[in-house]
């Protein structure tokens, strides 16, 4: 006979999650322990930007984060989990602008907001070490940093040619240069040449290279866009004379292809186009037009060729033929040595360009994988290539630099796409960079005595240029050499400088310490042990941050060869996207469906047109609101949802139907604690061992089969497979709703099991698992106890849990035995209400069985 206990009333979150996020507060629960013998680990989430509203994507993220925490935590680890803002940056700037006000009210009102927010999620951060790198403290010691690179030559400053948004009124990195528009404000960049402070990144080149290969603890492909954007390059620099005796040096990864060029081009930045220019109004005019647009090789690689005949030629190294010069806006100054030879046959950009400008195309190589057609990039045989004919690409390249060599017109080198990091920013809201100008020392570092240099307050933001180079009584300054009237440096520093060390900083155990950084702290604390954030900083500021540790331990503040052990890339999440059909964006409450399946605008009966499934942004009103979220469902079902559909490292699909579940599931489970206590379940009853051999056969399999389940949810949390958790858990209850008769007869081993179902469920839903530990009698706190243990001995049995995905998504785990035949495994796993759900109304395409791995069905 089954029991009911549907009669339970729910879960009461609206009471109980503030109660316990009130008690962590005060207590201090998550404080980090300094002096424990315990064994360390640092969990860290990416830094978060103060914008005023925490969102979907946050939750997950660091939801994500703080399961490993709670785990880790109760594995018997010392945890470090620290909070803080990446609070610096222009939106701050640019809300003064349009509401009034100063950034830094706009900027720690926001810190306010999201910290409220936080803590309504009942992340299990050690509040004490908070900091935001707009807090004067912070910027000072980032003063410092800045002084001490300057003084080890790691910082420098020059005329470049840069990116120029002209919204943000502001520089941009390479990086920042998507699609030849700002990463931010997604305006058209263009070219500006100004004065910048540099960062010597390239100083560290093949360290911050051959370093990806011991970071077997990240994804391959972040490595492989690191290494991608180091872009290391081996080739030869030849010399080309032209006729009238200027030199132009081709730097070439490909020089076995020689045989096949028909022209050079050079950057519209190359001494040799500026010398053309100055007498040449033609070319002047087109050196002018190339300059608009970003410098950014990925923009160049994107636009439109264009060319312009120098009217010069070159001699061919081998060939009795002279080769056209060209100005070419795809060749880039700032790589190998800004000019190019040109084999159309053989290269994308130079097949396009030469079939533009008609000019010839010269096959030199053959291969089976591209056939006859052209351009043929892949490696091949080369022909036509006279004292080449018939070696491999490696050969040839081999022979033809050796020869080139003798000749005394090349040079075996190695180049690299990687330059150095412009820091300079004209903004107000960023680090003021500790430096003066005087007309006598020229530019020159200020002493520490005199750090830090504050923003001022009254500064005046009109929306042109940058307020602290209008502000004439903060620039006034002494020079620190002569004593003489000078100028501050009013540019400040790029906000990815401020989130390259903030790790380092959360180590000091003594948030008091003036000093900057102590090795100490920071050898008791680092490397990262788990790092977490979004693929898309796979190039900023993760490789900035490996260069900061880096240069660092150069300057003697730690020692620390690389920042993070264990990388993981969360996906994005998702959310259907409605719009009208003029283009205008829906709120999803705004929308509703029609009886034949389209969908109308509630308020007009407009036609809407399902926009797909989109990352959610403010732009497509797709968002979901965390604050309305908890609300009506409380922060357990949401944590639980955002971490239990999908793997974590894939997008994540937003539903309201899962969320429902989610919310049903927690009641559940509260269900099953409330009915244990009520039939004597508590702490006391676990103080007893448990005689596996008089126990009634069923509950025995019961019991051992929860041991399983102790292993499998250890298993996933190491493997960061959060949805696997969540399913062994369900299953889990699921059982134990199925013998919930036989409690009262089993009170021990009952009570065994619900005081390790609520260790196992703690990580991601806290606040029920609180309760619970507290209302059946347990001393302290859940979040203190120790991770449960299973018997490896209970584990020897006939059966195996397997995965079952549908058209690739993750939808439960079913119990077959290891012998059991295929056939036996399908109708077990139809069983499953849950892939019942799933596939009902849709047909059958295709079973994938993998004995002992997965199911797999597509519909």
């Amino acid at each position: 006979m089954s029991v009911d206990i549907s009669e339970i009333a729910p879960y009461n979150f609206s009471v109980i999650e503030p109660k316990w996020q009130d008690f962590w507060l005060k207590n201090d629960s998550f404080r980090t322990d300094c002096n424990s013998s315990k064994k360390k680990y640092y969990v860290l989430e990416m830094f978060m930007y103060p914008s005023g509203k925490v969102h979907i994507g946050h939750v997950r993220n660091y939801a994500i984060g703080d399961a490993i925490a709670r785990f880790k935590r109760a594995g018997g680890f010392s945890v470090l989990h620290p909070v803080g803002w990446d609070a610096f940056g222009l939106p701050a700037e640019n809300a003064a602008l349009k509401q009034g006000g100063r950034p830094q009210d706009w900027t720690y009102k926001n810190i306010e907001i999201m910290k409220k927010q936080l803590l309504s999620l009942g992340f299990s951060y050690d509040w004490k070490r908070e900091f935001a790198t707009c807090d004067e403290k912070y910027y000072k010691f980032q003063q410092k940093i800045f002084l001490a690179f300057y003084k080890n030559g790691l910082i420098y400053r020059k005329k470049s040619e840069v990116n120029w948004d002209p919204v943000d009124n502001c520089v941009l990195a390479n990086e920042q240069v998507i699609g030849g528009r700002g990463w931010r404000s997604g305006a058209p960049v263009e070219k500006r040449k100004l004065s910048q402070w540099f960062l010597k990144i390239t100083d560290f080149v093949d360290e911050l290279l051959d370093g990806l290969d011991h970071l077997e603890g990240w994804p391959e492909k972040v490595k492989i866009m690191q290494r991608n954007w180091i872009g290391r390059s081996e080739g030869c620099s030849i010399d080309f004379k032209t006729d009238d005796g200027d030199e132009i040096v081709v730097f070439s990864t490909r020089p076995e292809t020689i045989f096949g060029a028909t022209f050079l081009a050079i950057s519209p930045d190359h001494s040799l186009a500026t010398k053309l220019a100055s007498g040449n109004e033609k070319i002047k005019s087109f050196v002018e037009k190339c300059k608009k647009g970003s410098v950014a090789q990925e923009f160049l690689d994107r636009q439109e060729k264009l060319g312009m005949d120098t009217g010069l030629t070159v001699n061919h190294p081998f060939l009795d033929k002279k080769l056209p010069v060209y100005i070419a806006n795809f060749v880039l100054m700032n790589y190998g040595t800004g000019a190019i030879f040109a084999t159309p046959a053989h290269d994308e950009r130079d097949y396009e360009f030469a079939v533009k400008y008609d000019l010839p195309i010269e096959r030199v190589m053959v291969s089976t994988a591209d056939g006859d057609e052209l351009p043929q990039v892949d490696d091949g045989i080369l022909v036509n290539s006279d004292f080449l004919d018939g070696l491999n690409v490696a050969e040839a390249k081999e022979a033809v630099i050796r020869r080139l060599c003798e000749m005394g017109i090349g040079k075996r080198e190695v180049f690299f796409r990687l330059l150095d990091w412009g820091i300079s920013r004209q903004r107000y809201w960023g680090c003021p960079i500790p430096m003066v100008h005087c007309d006598k020392c020229g530019v020159v570092p200020l002493e520490e005595k005199d750090l830090p240099v504050l923003l001022p307050r009254d500064a005046t933001f009109s929306g042109v240029g940058n307020p602290l180079e209008k502000h004439e009584v903060w620039k006034r300054v002494k020079c620190p050499c002569c004593g003489r009237d000078a100028v501050r440096e009013t540019d400040t520093l790029d906000t990815f400088f401020d989130s390259s060390w903030y790790f380092l900083r959360f180590c000091v155990n003594d948030r008091e310490n003036e000093n900057l950084l102590e090795k100490k702290d920071v050898s008791q604390w680092m490397r990262v042990d788990q790092y977490i954030g979004g693929i898309e900083h796979a190039v900023l500021h993760l490789l900035y941050a490996r260069f900061f540790s880096k240069a660092l331990t150069r300057c003697g503040f730690v020692d620390v060869s690389e920042p993070f052990e264990n990388l993981f890339t969360q996906g994005m999440v998702c959310n259907v996207a409605y719009r009208k059909e003029n283009g205008d964006w829906l709120f999803p409450e705004e929308v509703q469906k029609r009886s034949n399946g389209e969908y109308e605008v509630i308020a007009t009966g407009e036609k809407v047109v399902v926009g797909g499934v989109e990352k959610m942004s403010k732009s497509k009103k797709n968002v979901v609101d965390p604050d309305a979220i908890i609300k009506n469902y409380g922060t357990d079902a949401l944590r639980l949802f955002v971490v239990s559909d999908t793997p974590p490292d894939k997008d994540f699909l937003w539903s309201d139907e899962g969320l429902e579940g989610c919310w049903r599931f927690v009641n559940r489970v509260w269900r099953l604690f409330v009915y244990a206590q009520s039939r004597g379940i508590c702490a006391k009853k676990c103080q007893r061992d448990v005689e596996i051999d008089t126990l009634d056969p069923a509950v025995q399999k019961l019991y051992k089969d929860f041991h399983r389940t102790i292993k499998n949810v250890s298993d996933s949390l190491e493997e960061r497979s959060m949805n696997k958790v969540v399913a062994f858990i369900r299953e889990c209850v699921n059982s134990l709703y199925s013998f919930l008769e036989q409690i009262k007869n089993n009170e021990t081993v009952f009570s065994l099991m619900i005081r390790d179902l609520i260790k196992l469920l703690a990580p991601i839903a806290p606040h029920i698992c609180e309760e619970a530990w507290s209302m059946l009698g347990f001393e302290g706190l859940v979040s203190d106890s120790n991770w449960p243990v299973y018997q490896k001995e209970y584990l020897e049995v006939s059966t195996i849990d397997l995965p079952i995905q549908i058209n690739g998504k993750f939808r439960g785990i079913v119990a077959v035995g290891v012998d059991d035949d295929e056939e036996v495994v399908w109708e077990k796993a139809l069983q499953l209400p849950s892939v019942q759900s799933a596939m009902a109304g849709k047909s059958l395409k295709k079973k994938i069985f993998v004995k002992g791995k997965i199911i797999n069905f597509v519909l």
